[in-house]
C-alpha cells in the first residue's frame, strides 16, 4: 500500500520532534556534566585552601615551638656556662700557682667597648708581671679558640691599663676534644679541663706559652 503525502509529512514529524528530544537531553546531561565539573572544581578549590591553610598554620606552631626550645636551650647554655665559669675560678688560681704563676688578682666577666670594637673576657687572673685572659666554655671549639686568640690580639690596645704585664692565654672547658686541645696547645694557649673529679691544666712542663 503505498504511503501518502500525510503519513510523509507525519513521519518527518515525528524524526524532527525525536531529534529536538535527543538534543534536549543531550544539552541537559552536558550542563548537568558542566555542573559537576563545577561543583567538583569548587570542592577541589575549598580542600587546596584548607590544606594550605592548615600547613600555614603546622608551620607557623612549629617555628614558634622552635623559637622556644632554642630559648630554653640559650637559658641552659648560660646557666651551664655560669655553672662551669664557678667551677674554673678557684681551680685556676690553683692551677696556676702549681706552674708558678702566683696569682694575687682574679677578675671575671671583664668587657670593654671602645667605638666598633669589643672585648669580654671570662676570667683574668693577674699577679706582678703576667695576665692569664681565661675564656671558659661548656665544650670546647677550634672556632672557640679561634675567637679567644683574636680577643687577645687586641687585648693590650683595648685595656692599655695592662701595658706593662705579659698576656698570656687559657681556654677551660669541661669537654674538651683532642684534637681541639691540640690546636690550643700549638696556638700558645694554657687548656684546662676536666679530668675525672678535678680540673687539670693538659699542658706538659715543656709548653712555651705565647705572650701577648
Amino acid at each position: 500500500m503505498a504511503t501518502t503525502a500525510d503519513e510523509v509529512w507525519q513521519l518527518l514529524g515525528e524524526l524532527i520532534q525525536s531529534q529536538k528530544e535527543t538534543e534536549r537531553l543531550l544539552q541537559e546531561q552536558s550542563q548537568e556534566s558542566d555542573r559537576h565539573f563545577q561543583e567538583t572544581e569548587r570542592l577541589l578549590q575549598e580542600q587546596f585552601q584548607e590544606s594550605d591553610r592548615r600547613f600555614r598554620e603546622t608551620e607557623r606552631v612549629m617555628k614558634e615551638q622552635n623559637r622556644r626550645v632554642d630559648e630554653q636551650l640559650g637559658k641552659l647554655g648560660n646557666r651551664l656556662g655560669e655553672f662551669v665559669e664557678w667551677q674554673v675560678r678557684p681551680a685556676a688560681v690553683r692551677l696556676f700557682k702549681e706552674r708558678g704563676i702566683d696569682v694575687t688578682e682574679l677578675s671575671s666577666d671583664l668587657s670593654v667597648q671602645k667605638g666598633d670594637e669589643g672585648l669580654e673576657i671570662d676570667l683574668l687572673v693577674v699577679n706582678g708581671s703576667e695576665a692569664i685572659a681565661i675564656e671558659v666554655k661548656s665544650k670546647l671549639t677550634k672556632a672557640d679558640v679561634d675567637e679567644h686568640l683574636e680577643r687577645l690580639d687586641k687585648f693590650k690596645r683595648l685595656l692599655p691599663r695592662y701595658q706593662g704585664l705579659k698576656i698570656l692565654g687559657a681556654v677551660a672547658a669541661m669537654v674538651t676534644p683532642s684534637e681541639v686541645a691540640r690546636y690550643a696547645y700549638r696556638q700558645g694557649l694554657f687548656v684546662i679541663t676536666q679530668s675525672g673529679d678535678n680540673l687539670v691544666i693538659l699542658n706538659d712542663q715543656k709548653f712555651k706559652p705565647k705572650a701577648w
